[in-house]
C-alpha cells in the first residue's frame, strides 16, 4: 500500500476567483457605450477646433480598445495555491512569502468587490489586467468583474495562511 506524502503540494489550488459573465458584459458594455456616445457627439456636433475633434476621435477609440482589453483580461480565473496567487495559465500575481498584508476593509482603495495585497518587495513591473487585477510597486489589487464572495474567500484564506506561517497580519 502506498503512503501519502506528508508535504502538501505547493501547486494545489486552494481557492479561485472566477469573473462573472454578467459583470463582464456590463463592464464592457458601459465602456463601449461611452465610446459610441463620444463618437456620436463628434459626428453630429463636430467641434470647431480641430484639436477637440482629434481628442474626441482618440478618446472614443480608446474606449473601444479598453473594452476589448477588459473582455480579454477578465476571461481568466485567478487561483490561490500554497505558494502563490496566479492567473490560470501561469502568470504569477504574487508569491505568498512576499505578502506583507491583505486589506479588504471598507475604506481600502480597492477595486469593486475585491481586496488589496501589500507586498514586502515589488514583485515585478507594473501590470494591468483591466477589470480583474493590477499591480504597481508593492501594491496588488484584485477585483472588478469578480464575485465579491470569491474574492472574500481568497483574501480570508491568504490571511489564514499568513497566520499559519507566524507572520503578523
Amino acid at each position: 500500500m502506498a503512503r501519502k506524502s506528508k508535504t502538501p503540494d505547493p501547486d494545489e489550488v486552494l481557492a479561485s476567483i472566477t469573473p462573472r459573465p454578467a459583470r463582464r458584459v456590463v463592464a464592457v458594455g458601459f465602456i463601449v457605450a461611452l465610446g459610441v456616445v463620444v463618437w456620436t457627439v463628434a459626428a453630429l456636433r463636430p467641434p470647431e477646433h480641430f484639436g477637440y475633434m482629434l481628442f474626441l476621435t482618440f478618446f472614443g477609440a480608446g474606449c473601444f480598445w479598453l473594452g476589448y482589453g477588459i473582455w480579454q483580461a477578465s476571461g481568466r480565473e485567478i487561483e490561490l495555491t500554497r505558494s502563490e496567487l496566479r492567473e490560470v495559465g501561469g502568470r504569477s500575481l504574487c508569491r505568498l512569502d512576499n505578502v506583507a498584508r491583505v486589506d479588504r476593509g471598507a475604506f481600502a482603495f480597492k477595486p469593486a468587490g475585491g481586496f488589496l495585497v501589500r507586498l514586502k518587495q515589488p514583485q515585478g513591473p507594473r501590470v494591468f489586467a483591466p477589470g480583474l487585477w493590477w499591480r504597481a510597486g508593492r501594491t496588488l489589487a484584485i477585483g472588478g468583474v469578480t464575485a465579491r464572495q470569491d474574492a472574500k474567500n481568497v483574501a480570508d484564506m491568504m490571511i489564514v495562511m499568513q497566520v499559519e506561517r507566524g507572520e503578523d497580519v
